[in-house]
């Protein structure tokens, strides 16, 4: 029989669901740009696979609520800053910087605010 109590679930705010739909669009757009930027069948397949796998890995190791690493929060947001930052560019050189632009602003704003949460924290 197991006493423990269960942790309780953390509250999941506008913030946080806004944070979920930046990744899945950075990770999305890599494989965009990895897939149209780069001459098919090889240079292209293994962009569009491998940028996207890199940031999943990035994220997955330190980044997220459940990171295989523990890190201070300075290296999470260096994490962050490199993958959104990223996305961010690849849109700029696919010749779209009205996305580039919104997509960085909205992803610096939504960053400052759980950045502030979690030096609170």
């Amino acid at each position: 029989m197991n006493d423990a109590s269960p942790e309780p679930t953390p509250a999941v705010g506008a913030n946080d669901l806004l944070r979920f739909l930046l990744e899945l669009f950075a990770i999305a757009t890599l494989a965009i740009f990895g897939f149209t930027a780069f001459a098919l069948p090889w240079p292209g397949i293994l962009t569009g696979l491998g940028l996207p796998l890199l940031a999943i890995l990035l994220w997955g190791l330190f980044r997220s609520p459940k990171a295989v690493f523990r890190v201070d929060p300075f290296v999470k947001a260096l994490v962050e800053i490199a993958v959104f930052s990223t996305a961010a560019i690849a849109w700029w050189v696919m010749g779209q910087p009205v996305v580039a632009v919104v997509f960085a602003v909205v992803a610096a704003v939504s960053g400052v605010i759980n950045g502030r949460r979690e030096f609170r924290d």
